[in-house]
């Protein structure tokens, strides 16, 4: 079965967590065993990781023979069965650099707590393996505990949603998804169930096959028939009384509910402005609020909410912040003390598969980045610091933007940017950049349309966000995008 993943940006990229690959220069069946046993324990809802074997610890492609892959490829299956319950990781040969590396994505279990021998020996001990950062280790006495205490709870996002069929997936959303992601997984060749598969958006025997919550949320064009309020609200607030308010509502797949609440928000609270300075060539810009705190704000809250309470995603943009609400409140260790601590680390995670999703359409990054990005892109603007708020229960989760000093008391009432209907031309002048690198600022002129000026500042804002760069001279050099 074939790969959704992209496997260049897998073995090259920064695409998955660190903590969610195993590197392997050649074939041990003993570690490469206890590797799938935790990840399809997946004690931190992480969503399973990556085994890349033929690949060494720093990146560099060793390559197997392949005279060795089918015999490897038999003896992986084999070591599937002596996992306790049986677990059968998705495995593919592939071809890279010129070098053959086997590739076994192993998601989290829907039958955990799994064990697996200590030795490949006779009458070896059986131990439950679990991932410490990007290390399998064997879980000590109160892990262990927890993880029984886990025992067949299975994240929602990946459970089978019973009121649904195979029928309420959208085969085109699917196409779309996989060309934006550059996947290596070709619809056309492959029957609607199998590509289903492929996505690990069903489960089931072929007789009752019943799509996965996630791709109801992903791949159906209404969710809300079968989960609970899967949408986002956005209300804008004209006065400090809240008399005067627009309301807009999105809903669909979850990824096209963010890019049109984001470029509503965008078109309904972000201004920009202008201060020249005598000392220095070119002038201060700042906003309202970055657009980078808002879209990572957003993409957390419906990434981490919980989609079995009946409360949708909430934004809230009064005259003097914006507050990003969702629920329920963030799972321990977080808490209303240390949450606006400036280091936040959150080991565990609601959903398991919407991140890997988000991730792969570039809406969202790798774990534990959200709150420092937020706070980077306030700081850069001259905003005040974010402040992130629950309460002694957890009930809800907020995050509260405050607007730049400079725009307090003044009413918003003119939108600054494109309409709905108009690509975002950030999104443009970023997409150029990376289909074409080091071009030069002429170039994504002539290319996009967009006028000098304006191209000049939305240059300056991706630079800002940490996006794209300049490398070379101003005359001979170009643009590229951080981290490709």
């Amino acid at each position: 079965m074939a790969l959704p993943i992209n496997v260049k940006q897998l073995i090259e990229g920064n695409l998955i967590e660190s903590e969610r690959i195993e590197l392997k220069k050649g074939f041990n069946p003993e570690a490469i065993l206890h590797s799938m046993c935790a990840f399809a324990n997946d004690f931190n809802n992480w969503g399973g990781g990556y085994i890349l074997l033929g690949v060494s610890d720093n990146h560099d492609i060793i390559g197997l023979e392949e005279k060795q892959v089918d015999s490897i490829m038999k003896q992986l299956l084999n070591l599937s069965n002596k996992v306790q319950y049986p677990y059968f990781p998705i495995i593919e040969p592939v071809r890279h650099s010129g070098k053959m590396v086997i590739v076994l994505y192993c998601p989290g279990g829907p039958a955990r707590p799994y064990k697996a021998p200590k030795s490949l020996g006779k009458r070896s001990e059986y131990m439950y393996y679990i991932r410490h950062s990007s290390a399998t280790v064997i879980a000590n006495t109160e892990e262990e505990k927890e993880l029984i205490g886990m025992s067949n709870q299975i994240p929602y996002d990946d459970r089978i949603n019973p009121h649904a069929s195979i029928e309420d997936l959208d085969l085109q959303l699917m196409k779309v998804f996989l060309r934006d992601i550059n996947s290596n997984l070709n619809p056309n060749t492959l029957s609607f169930e199998d590509l289903c598969r492929s996505l690990n958006i069903v489960d089931g025997p072929k007789e009752y096959l019943k799509p996965k919550n996630v791709g109801l949320l992903m791949f159906s064009q209404n969710p809300e028939k079968y989960i609970k309020t899967p949408w986002i609200e956005v209300t804008v607030f004209h006065d400090r009384v809240g008399d005067k308010f627009e309301e807009e509502k999105f809903e669909g797949p979850i990824s096209s509910q963010i890019k049109m609440a984001l470029q509503y928000i965008r078109n309904a609270a972000i201004r920009e402005r202008v201060q020249k300075v005598d000392t220095q060539a070119e002038a201060i810009r700042f906003f309202t609020y970055p657009y980078t705190s808002i879209e990572e704000s957003l993409v957390n809250a419906v990434y981490h909410k919980s989609y079995e309470i009946d409360a949708p995603v909430e934004v809230r943009i009064e005259l003097d912040r914006i507050d990003i609400i969702s629920y329920p409140g963030p799972l321990p260790p977080l808490n209303k003390d240390n949450i606006n601590d400036e280091i936040v680390i959150s080991k565990r995670y609601r959903n398991r598969r919407i991140g890997d999703f988000l991730k792969e359409l570039r809406l969202t990054e790798g774990k534990n980045t959200g709150f420092r990005k937020i706070r980077a892109a306030m700081k850069y603007n001259g905003s005040p610091k974010p402040v992130f708020i629950t309460d002694e229960e957890r009930v809800q989760f907020i995050t509260r933007l405050l607007i730049h000093p400079d725009f307090e008391n003044e009413p918003i009432t003119e939108p600054l940017n494109e309409p709905l209907n108009e690509p975002l031309k950030s999104d443009q002048i970023f997409e150029f950049i990376k289909l074409n690198p080091n071009c030069k600022r002429k170039d994504i002129e002539k290319n996009t349309k967009i006028p000098l000026g304006t191209l000049k500042r939305y240059l300056q804002e991706l630079i800002g966000d940490g996006k794209i760069k300049k490398e070379g001279s101003d005359k001979t050099g170009g643009y590229v995008i951080l981290g490709e």
